[in-house]
Order: structure tokens, then C-alpha cells, then sequence
């Protein structure tokens, strides 16, 4: 017997007043006031509230209705209108405790107005403050001549009670002002960390592929002259770097635009096309030796990217700065770290000559100082710096992170 689909996936329950939490803010409002507004005339809710004065109650009549009523429909406006509504409020409830009104729950209404004003209040924020303190300072004289049982230590209690709300308010509205200013910031280091890495793939990419076309071209234009039938050859390889340039931006374009579609895996680079690197290097007339150690595996995109990077950037050195000398490339494959080392020949500097090479980009240039920074968030370490027997080596371990994983 076949089992009903539906008691495959039985529904689980919503939360509590999940229904509320997902609405606006108005409408939460509206219902506070219209909850409040219910629980204002359930008699055995109406010792719970603010009261001050002590003044016999008066019989229930309209008047009093009205003014419990002015005590919690305002606060359906209590986020978008917090002064108006403090004042309606605060002015129902001293009117209703000079009359002697009966007792209501409603007065709690105070309360909320109070710590509305308090979190939500933007402007005139003293000056409210400072006209809540003399009505109520005005409320405890006409209390007092009304021959309210009340002392100043009644009223100073109940005082401080209003100013503790008032206060909570406040420092809720600080904590949400400091709260958005701090995702502001993270969102702007967010984005600038965003531009540094784009600006760090634009580089690898443009950098590499513009260095080898303008070698090969130039190869190319010195055989038009010493071997024309092997100009084409070079142009070959020029037009085959720049469609492979194409290919890398294309790919970027698709992470930048994250629509899914064009950063397909099939065009993203991998250690797997570093052959590729080292094949359009020897095309540019680098004499390049690649030895490839252990056994690979599949590793995370990042790492993986990361290693194609280094061989890159490497090469783009080479290519630039060592044109014609032996290069060698090695990509060594353990089971915690992948070691990557891209090193050129050449004479044995000078302790002037290295400050100079280092100026031109060689040791501290853009490209290995974001380099550097991508194998360092891979908790990795990158070495780049001249070799003692002469030349330039580039040398990175980035630890494994196997895909499975």
C-alpha cells in the first residue's frame, strides 16, 4: 500500500504570533492600541496600571470612557507620532487622575508613550523631555490642592518610575543607531573588500594575458623580418591568447553580474589548466620547465584558484621582467598543503639591483601584493623575493582543502 504524500512531509507547526512578528510596524502598533484598549475595561485589570493621586474614584461615566480611550488609541500611532501621541496620552491621564476616574489598565498607556518617545523621537528630543517634567510637575501641584494623600517622596518615586521608562527608550534608540551605524561599516568593508579582490582577478587576468600578447607580437614582428614563415605562428599564438583572455573575462563578467548563467564551472580556471599557462608562455618564447608532483585531487574553488594565480603571476613576471630565461614551474600536491613554485634564472644581483627590480614590480608590486593577500585568507603563506645564485622566485603553500570536504 502506497503511503499519501502528505504524510511524508507533515506540516510543523508556526510559532507564536509568527503571523504579528512578519508584519509592519503600523499595523503591530494598531494592535497594541486595540489590545490595550479591551484590557482597559476588564475589571480585574484595573489596579494594574499608573496611578498617582489617590483621590477618590468618581462612578464610571463618558467623560472617564473618553479619557481611558485617549490612553491607548493613540498609541497605534506611537512609532510614526511619538510626541503627539506622548502628549494626548500623558494629558488623558492627568486629566483622569485629577477627576478622581476610576482605575482602568489603560493607564499603562503612559508607559508605552513614554518609551515610544523615548526609542523613536528623533528631533526636540530636550524640549519634550522638559515639557513631559513640567506637566507633570503641574499635575502633582493641582493633585496636592485636590487634597491628594501624596507626599513629595510619592511623587518623586513615581517620577523616576516615568524617567527609568523614558530612559529604556532611549537607550534602545542608541542601541539601534549604533547597531545600523556598525552594519553600515561592515557593509562598506564588505564592499571594499569586494573591489580589492575584483581589482586582484581584473589584474591576474589582464596583466598575464596582455604581457604574453605584447611578447608575442613583438616575437612576431621580428620574424616579418629574420623568418616571415614563422610570422604566423606568432600571430597564431597572439590571437590564441587573446581569446583565452576573453574566455577569463567572460567568467568574471558572471561572477560580477551573479546571475549563475555565466560563471559556468567549465570556463572557471583550475589547477588543471595550468598547463595551459605554461604552454602559452613557451608560445611567447619562455623556455619553461613544469614538473607536477603527488597525487592531485579535487580541491575548494578558492584553493584551486588560488594556485592557478600563483603560476599566473609568476609567469607574467617571468615573462616581463626575465624574458628568455629558463623558468621552471612546480606544482607539488601533498596531503595538507599544496606547495607552488615559479623560479627564473639569471645573473646574481646587485644589492642595487634589487631594490630596483623590486620597484618595478617584481617583490612588491600590485599583482604579488594581492596575490599575496588571496593565499593568506586561505591561511596559506607566499614567498617572493630574488634568488641568491641570481634570478626570481616566487613560492607559495597553500593548505588543502579537499571539495568532498
Amino acid at each position: 500500500m502506497m503511503t499519501p504524500r502528505w504524510s511524508r512531509t507533515p506540516l510543523l507547526p508556526r510559532r507564536p504570533f509568527n503571523w504579528l512578528t512578519e508584519r509592519q510596524q503600523p499595523f503591530k502598533d494598531g494592535v497594541l492600541a486595540l489590545v490595550l484598549t479591551v484590557l482597559a475595561f476588564v475589571p480585574t485589570l484595573s489596579q494594574i496600571g499608573a496611578q498617582i493621586g489617590d483621590l477618590s474614584d468618581r462612578p464610571s461615566s463618558p467623560l472617564t470612557v473618553g479619557l481611558t480611550l485617549a490612553q491607548t488609541l493613540p498609541l497605534a500611532v506611537r512609532t510614526r507620532r511619538p510626541a503627539p501621541c506622548l502628549a494626548v496620552v500623558g494629558g488623558a491621564f492627568a486629566v483622569h487622575q485629577a477627576l478622581g476616574g476610576p482605575a482602568t489598565f489603560g493607564s499603562v498607556g503612559l508607559y508605552a508613550a513614554l518609551y515610544s518617545a523615548g526609542a523613536h523621537q528623533v528631533s526636540f528630543r530636550r524640549a519634550l523631555a522638559a515639557v513631559a517634567g513640567a506637566g507633570y510637575a503641574v499635575l502633582a501641584v493641582v493633585l496636592h490642592r485636590l487634597g491628594s494623600p501624596e507626599r513629595i517622596p510619592d511623587y518623586l518615586a513615581f517620577f523616576l518610575v516615568l524617567a527609568g521608562v523614558w530612559l529604556v527608550g532611549g537607550g534602545v534608540r542608541r542601541w539601534r543607531a549604533e547597531e545600523s551605524e556598525r552594519r553600515r561599516l561592515a557593509a562598506e568593508v564588505a564592499a571594499a573588500d569586494e573591489r580589492a579582490r575584483i581589482a586582484r582577478e581584473l589584474h591576474d587576468v589582464v596583466t598575464h594575458h596582455v604581457t604574453a600578447m605584447v611578447v608575442q607580437a613583438d616575437a612576431a614582428q621580428f620574424l616579418l623580418t629574420s623568418a616571415p614563415e614563422r610570422a604566423g605562428d606568432g600571430l597564431t599564438a597572439v590571437s590564441d591568447t587573446g581569446r583565452r583572455a576573453l574566455t577569463e573575462l567572460r567568467y568574471l563578467l558572471g561572477v560580477l553580474e551573479a546571475t549563475g548563467q555565466s560563471a559556468s564551472v567549465d570556463r572557471a580556471p583550475t589547477p588543471g589548466r595550468v598547463g595551459d599557462l605554461v604552454a602559452q608562455a613557451r608560445m611567447s618564447g619562455q623556455p619553461v620547465e613544469f614538473t607536477e608532483r603527488g597525487e592531485w585531487r579535487a580541491q575548494g574553488v578558492d584553493v584551486e584558484l588560488a594556485v592557478y594565480r600563483v603560476v599566473q603571476e609568476g609567469l607574467t613576471n617571468a615573462m616581463k621582467h626575465a624574458a628568455g630565461q629558463r623558468t621552471q614551474v612546480l606544482v607539488q600536491y601533498g596531503d595538507e598543503h599544496i606547495e607552488i613554485e615559479v623560479a627564473t634564472e639569471g645573473s646574481a644581483p646587485s644589492s642595487a639591483a634589487v631594490p630596483a627590480a623590486r620597484g618595478a614590480g617584481r617583490a612588491g608590486g600590485r599583482g604579488l601584493t594581492g596575490l599575496r593577500e588571496r593565499v593568506r585568507m586561505l591561511d596559506g603563506e607566499l614567498v617572493a623575493g630574488p634568488r641568491p645564485d641570481g634570478g626570481f622566485r616566487v613560492r607559495a603553500v597553500i593548505p588543502a582543502q579537499p571539495a568532498q570536504e
